[in-house]
This record gives C-alpha cells, structure tokens and sequence, in this order.
C-alpha cells in the first residue's frame, strides 16, 4: 500500500493474542488407527499431518483499532465496507471476545476492485487468504472436499486453509459466487449454507477427512457481479454491499497511487518524474482500476523505448486494453 507521497506505509496487521483448537487429536488418531494398513495412502498422510501440525492455530485479537485510513484513501468506493468492518473489530476490542466478521458480499461490475479489498483486508489482519473461484467450479467437493472412495479425491479448500495454514480465522474469498455451476444432482454452494452460520461451522466435516474441525471464525469475503444468480439461503446469511466504481477524482487519485507506488517499488523508478502530468492522470481515471497497472506498466515501458522519463499520454496503450468508464460519476 501506498500513502499519497512515494513512500511505501505499511498498515498495522491486528496483533496476534490467543491460540485455538480447531480439531481434536483424539479423533484424528481414531481415525487413522481404523484405516486399513495399505490403503488410503493420501487419506493416511492427511491425518499425519494433522497429528504432526497439532490442533492448535493462532487466532487475531485486537488490542485496539487498527490504523486504517491508507486502506480508506486506497479504496474510495469501499468506505461502507471498511465502515462496517471497522465496527465489529471495535465490538471486540478490550474484551474477551474472539474477532467476528459477518460474512460480506460485494456486489459490483467487473474491474471495481472487489478481489482487491479482500487481499487487503486479508494483509490488514495478518490472517492470510484462501481463494475459490466459482467461475469454473463445477463440483462443490472444491469447498467441502470429496469422499476418499472416490479416485483422486482430497480435502477441500476451507479443510485445507485451516490445517495447513497458521491461523484459525483466515479470509477465505468466493470469488463470483453468481457463477457458481454444478449439475443439479450437486449444489456447488451447498456446503457454504452451513459454513455461513457461526454454529454449524463450529463442526464442519470435510467429506473427504471426516474430522470435525472448527471454521466458525473463518472470515468470509464473496463477490459477485449480479445478486439475481444467487440463492437466498446464501444471501440472508451475509451482509451485501454494491459497490460502485470510483468516481472520477477518485479514480484519479488510484491511478496517481499507484504510479507513485509501481515508481517507488522498482530501480529502474528514479528514472521517471516523481508524479505524471495532469492530462495523463486524466487519461488514466478513464480505466477501471484493475486495469490501471498494466496500463502504467505499458506507458513507463513506452517512455523508457523513447528515452524519456515522462510519461506522456501517447504512452498509454490504446485498443483493446483502454475500456470506456463503468458507471463514473463527474
């Protein structure tokens, strides 16, 4: 992240305060002492690991509020979200409670930053981040893993971000949830309806390990294009946001971000000027955001051909790689 000078700030992660079970070792050992001597190899090596990891895993706590506001400055059109979140980690805070953050949807066109926030949100909390893509997935053993009858089956990914990861809240991102796939005879969201809720994910069993384990303090971050593709259960179960593209000046304040950010990140940085002109920052609010670094990536690489350490706006690429605003406010 990036303050509005070149220099690169780093926003303080909530600090580490308690340790979690999320498994029981005993049932763990049961389970491996009745599997058969030479089969379930993979199956076996799970419960190995399992035993070798241990069942405990750290869990944030906060201490006091985080700092917060480079994460306002960098995602304009996310303050409700930020708001929001911001909230429940005050809930916490000077108690003995356990960070929870309600499950969020962000809803919103393509390119507004919606996978963006949720790595963000996963480097503020120091939590890590899994992620699932529902654009393509066709099974919903991805979530909730596939029985070890079946040839080639393994754990799924909530299963795997808690066993093998450090932490027992990380964010675990449903990216497009409004595509989710499957034959009707599998409901590729289906393991999501008891993940969703505190009480049930306390218990989640992963089909293919058969082991307990507790993923009710998971921090949930979907996203999705249109909310009409989704089913109810899921949406009652998370608090929904729209998100819209930036408008203008913010848009324009984005690209300026990150070209101080691409500029201060690299050596060969200190041969261009330390802030673009006007009618480039300009040009450059025009992209949706996700787009903006490969366009400043193709205009620093331009200059630098032409021997200049300006970019000019004949430098930004043009075609297909410029997309015309999506929804911008002037």
């Amino acid at each position: 992240m990036s303050s509005s000078t070149a220099i690169t700030c780093v926003t303080p992660r909530i600090p580490l305060a308690r340790m979690r079970s999320i498994y029981r070792l005993e049932d763990v050992s049961k389970r491996l002492d009745r599997l058969p001597p030479k089969d379930h190899e993979s199956l076996r090596a799970t419960y190995e690991r399992m035993l070798e990891k241990g069942e405990e895993r750290f869990q944030v706590k906060p201490s006091g509020l985080p700092a917060m506001e480079a994460l306002y400055d960098e995602l304009p059109n996310f303050h409700d979200v930020l708001d929001d979140v911001r909230r429940q980690i005050a809930l916490c805070n000077d108690s003995s409670d356990a960070l929870e953050i309600t499950p969020l949807l962000l809803l919103g066109p393509p390119g507004v930053g919606k996978t963006h926030f949720a790595r963000q949100l996963a480097e503020l909390l120091g939590t890590g981040m899994g992620f699932v893509s529902m654009s393509s997935l066709t099974a919903g053993w991805v979530l909730s893993g596939a029985s070890s009858q079946w040839k080639g089956a393994r754990a799924g990914k909530v299963f795997e971000a808690l066993v093998e990861g450090d932490y027992a809240n990380p964010v675990m991102v449903i990216d497009e949830i409004d595509k989710a796939g499957g034959e009707a005879v599998y409901d590729p969201l289906g393991s999501l309806y008891s993940l969703l809720e505190h009480d049930t994910a306390s218990a989640f069993i992963d089909e293919f390990a058969e082991v307990a384990v507790d993923a009710s303090q998971v921090i949930w971050v979907a996203t999705a294009n249109d909310a009409r593709a989704i089913p109810d259960p899921i949406l009652n179960r998370v608090n929904v946001y729209e998100v819209q593209a930036p408008d203008f000046a913010a848009a324009r304040a984005i690209a300026l971000r990150l070209y101080q950010k691409l500029r201060g990140s690299h050596d060969w940085g200190r041969r261009f000027d330390d802030q673009p002109s006007d009618a480039v920052l300009d040009r450059m609010a025009e992209l949706a955001p996700r787009e903006m670094r490969r366009a400043w990536m193709t205009a620093f690489g331009n200059a630098r051909l032409g021997q200049r350490g300006t970019v000019l706006c004949e430098d930004l690429p043009t075609g297909p790689a410029r997309k015309s605003r999506i929804g911008f406010m002037q």
